[in-house]
């Protein structure tokens, strides 16, 4: 009993020291990996930041090329218009800002959106849509320095985000565009958020070229005309996002919404 509990022993001992050796092979091996996954990831790096700096200029000013090198980064996980981050390795986000430049060109751009947004607010209630805003940005950016390029709603998106923090309330929002079946996107900046009924009135005022009236809400949502009547009033006493008209040839009575018209200036 005692020779078998010694080979028992011994056995055990043997597992043992295999099992320690395993687990410094597999360490090893992990040790290694890593070490060559960090090397690729540098020389990529490397690689990005020098393609980076070398069409700074394009990235900035083409914004069919400033998508598609953000379409190529986020392929990765790489983020690399994001301004600086919270958290995490210090500067990651700011890193890119200085390469590119992008951190002053987003802010610039935040600031102009708070310039129009404050400027139209008397006529469309502080709800603007995104091409009326993309429209006006052009043209004050045209006007001070033709060289700094287009922008996209991708770019307003991302410069609005920069507002975030100072709760302003300036925001993206989408409105349901009944005569498409692609829905519209609007800047809002005034904190109150819009109700239920206030997204379909702006919906159906876009359709009909920024004008609506109480047969217009009956006829596409069937709606009562309490319903519709109370929604208008609202947006005209309250929100302040219409006009009355109250000359029509007919004597009904039409509100225009000033965030769905076009304007030439």
């Amino acid at each position: 009993m005692q020779r078998l509990g010694g080979v028992g022993l011994a056995g055990l001992d043997r597992h043992s020291q295999s099992l320690q050796s395993f687990a410094a092979l597999s360490s090893n091996l992990a040790q290694t990996q890593l070490q060559s996954l960090q090397s690729q990831l540098s020389q990529f790096r490397t690689a990005l930041q020098s393609f980076a700096i070398e069409h700074r200029d394009a990235i900035r000013k083409d914004p069919a090329f400033r998508v598609a090198f953000q379409r190529m980064c986020a392929s990765i996980g790489v983020d690399p218009l994001a301004g600086p981050r919270k958290g995490g390795v210090t500067g990651a986000g700011s890193w890119w800002s200085e390469i590119l430049g992008f951190a002053d060109w987003q802010y610039e751009l935040a600031v102009q959106i708070v310039d129009i947004c404050v400027s139209t607010r008397d006529r469309n209630g502080g709800i603007i849509e995104m091409g009326e805003l993309v429209r006006l940005l052009s043209v004050m950016r045209g006007i001070r320095d033709p060289a700094l390029g287009e922008i996209t709603e991708s770019d307003i998106t991302r410069s609005i985000e920069t507002l975030r923090p100072l709760g302003v309330g300036y925001e993206v929002i989408t409105i349901a565009n009944p005569s498409s079946s692609s829905p519209t996107k609007m800047v809002r900046s005034v904190v109150k958020e819009l109700d239920t009924d206030q997204t379909v009135v702006l919906g159906v005022a876009q359709t009909l070229g920024g004008f609506v009236d109480e047969s217009a809400l009956m006829e596409s949502h069937g709606w009562r005309p309490e319903r519709a009547r109370t929604a208008l009033q609202n947006m005209l006493l309250r929100d302040g996002l219409c006009w009355i008209d109250e000359q029509e040839p007919d004597g009904n009575v039409s509100y225009w919404v000033p965030s769905v018209m076009r304007w030439q200036d």
